[in-house]
């Protein structure tokens, strides 16, 4: 059957955030998303990344030319044709952030074209996906960090960010968190690269029971993250910020768990590629925040450890999507497996206040 991609649009939008959030090393107020659809013989196909609106205009300008009059069916060769489009702009940034919308939004359209989830497309090899809460951000007191903890209390892992004011107030903070928690839940924690090695040594000395210390120092810190890694009790990630495939084989040897963001890194095409490099190190894959559009990849990840269930992402999903998974008790996301493609639509008439711009 021909399905040749007749067309390509894109709309940003910026949606302001429940309250001032801040981590280690950054503060905002508002999140911007920039949502992708694409058609071909009478499907649309959804995809989306978490990025600046720059990200919609080099879709229009670089991107879509490549897309296009391109079978729907050949989403790896879409990806490919994208990455060879960028090399003057550069891949790693809002290119590659551009080129995840795109490509999630292609591999959406194929599975609705068959008339397939996309999980079942994929090749499942799950029935469920763990996840963890994420969230509390520095901004939060410990009233509004305990509060969020006890929202969350079905899902039996929790993240919050530290590298804030003081390293005294960032283990009071964790040691509220875990004593909020109680003995059965994992408490983890992110200092988005704050700290520099000795620091952090230092600290998750100090450290409660805490299974997972995220970008202890900056992930381009390969050497002090693996300085980190041998040196402390709790598992040690990164890799949120990963463009290509070529940035995770060098994060591979640095952590114990390798994390991914499929609106970032190239979309579903690249995650695949990842999360074999990651089996091919023996290391298991976390996806970096958006869970909604995580899910049908997550599902045919053998070596998945859990989704980020990201304070502001969750809301913006549920916002936003129709069709969108809710957590089941016992932290675990189990998806309609009935319905199309990854089984999310666009809420137009909601998202329409928050635009910015579109093309």
């Amino acid at each position: 059957m021909s399905a040749e991609v007749r067309s390509l649009r894109w709309a940003a939008y910026r949606i302001p955030t429940d309250g001032p959030e801040a981590d280690g090393t950054l503060e905002w107020d508002a999140t911007t998303m920039v949502v992708v659809h694409v058609e071909a013989a009478g499907g649309t196909g959804l995809g989306w990344t978490y990025a600046p609106a720059a990200a919609g205009r080099l879709v229009e300008e670089l991107l879509a030319a490549h897309v296009v009059g391109r079978s729907a069916w050949d989403v790896p060769a879409a990806n490919a044709a994208m990455a060879r489009a960028v090399r003057n702009a550069g891949r790693p940034g809002v290119a590659a952030t551009a080129i995840s919308a795109v490509d999630v939004a292609l591999w959406d359209l194929k599975a609705r074209l068959l008339g397939v989830r996309l999980a079942a497309l994929l090749g499942p090899a799950r029935d469920t996906v763990p996840i963890y809460a994420s969230g509390g951000f520095t901004t939060w007191d410990d009233r509004r960090l305990t509060r969020w903890l006890d929202e969350h209390a079905d899902i039996p892992r929790a993240k919050i960010k530290i590298g804030g004011e003081s390293e005294a107030a960032d283990l009071r903070r964790i040691h509220a968190a875990r004593e909020a928690l109680g003995p059965h839940h994992e408490l983890y924690v992110d200092a988005n690269g704050a700290y520099t090695a000795k620091q952090a040594i230092r600290l998750a000395a100090r450290f409660p029971d805490v299974r997972w210390f995220e970008e202890p120092v900056s992930s381009d810190d390969l050497d002090g993250l693996r300085r980190v890694r041998a040196a402390v009790a709790a598992d040690v990630a990164a890799g949120e910020y990963g463009y290509d495939l070529q940035y995770f084989a060098r994060m591979a040897g640095a952590v114990d768990c390798l994390q991914a963001d499929a609106t970032r890194c190239g979309g579903i095409t690249e995650w695949q590629r990842v999360a074999g490099l990651a089996a091919a190190n023996g290391l298991e894959l976390s996806g970096h925040c958006a869970p909604a559009l995580h899910l049908d990849a997550a599902l045919a990840t053998a070596n998945l450890r859990h989704l980020e269930y990201f304070h502001d992402h969750a809301r913006i999903e549920s916002m936003l999507f129709d069709g969108v998974t809710a957590p089941q008790p016992g932290g675990v996301l189990r998806p309609d497996l009935d319905a199309l493609g990854h089984g999310l639509t666009l809420k137009t008439a909601v998202a329409e206040p928050y635009l910015v711009a579109a093309g």
